[in-house]
């Protein structure tokens, strides 16, 4: 199993490193496949935020979904045991269900499905228009642009978009501890978002990804 520990404005120094991986080991315990865990170690040098300034992001890759989880604290040695303590669960959660699945005894999950125009009724975020946008190329490459004259920075990241069933991208989310999922349908081909409702119900948004429905100049 491969430990690679990468730091963002900050540099990682050789004890916490030794400190990480001989912690990071009992991965292997959960889940004896894994391939590469991926530690990325960022300081945040706003005074203000001094109780989170230092955040841990742990990504397991094995030969099933990517599990991943992070945490913040005021030292590194602790947002990595925190961050350790969130991964251990979801890795053993991930080996119960592999079980589970093997008994043939899986949980039942109810899916309400919305229509894009309702959930965007009343939307939390706005688009803003760039004058120049750049966008990631290659998969896994990271680009980091300002939003015109704005203090807003949007961080981009190119992913690999296989097909995947609905049950699928529920798995993966949670493996993630992401409240929502970016996927293609299998069944449909349709982009798709999934995301987390209330207990143990969830939501899947869908987009019609039809072209040509519109010219140049009608509105939309």
């Amino acid at each position: 199993m491969e430990i690679v520990i990468t730091g963002r404005n900050t540099e990682v120094k050789g004890s916490f490193r030794a400190h990480a991986e001989e912690k990071l080991r009992k991965i292997e315990q959960f889940a004896p496949y894994t391939q590469r865990v991926q530690v990325e170690v960022t300081h945040e040098p706003n005074p203000s935020q001094v109780d989170t300034s230092e955040r841990i992001e742990i990504t397991v890759r094995d030969k099933g979904p990517v599990v991943r989880a992070e945490a913040s604290a005021s030292d590194r040695y602790g947002a990595l045991d925190l961050a350790a303590q969130k991964l251990f669960e979801r890795l053993r959660r991930k080996q119960e269900k592999k079980k589970n699945r093997r008994k043939g005894d899986r949980r039942q999950q109810r899916v309400e499905e919305l229509p894009i125009d309702e959930l965007l009724a009343n939307p939390s975020t706005k688009t803003v228009e760039e004058e120049e946008r750049r966008v990631p190329q290659e998969l896994g490459e990271e680009i980091e642009s300002q939003l015109g004259d704005s203090p807003v920075i949007v961080r981009q990241k190119l992913y690999e978009a296989k097909p995947i069933s609905v049950e699928q991208a529920i798995d993966e989310m949670e493996l993630v501890g992401h409240p929502f999922y970016l996927f293609i349908d299998e069944e449909t081909k349709q982009p798709c978002a999934a995301y987390r409702r209330r207990g143990w119900t969830y939501g899947v948004i869908r987009l019609d990804a039809t072209t040509g429905d519109y010219g140049p100049g009608e509105d939309s």
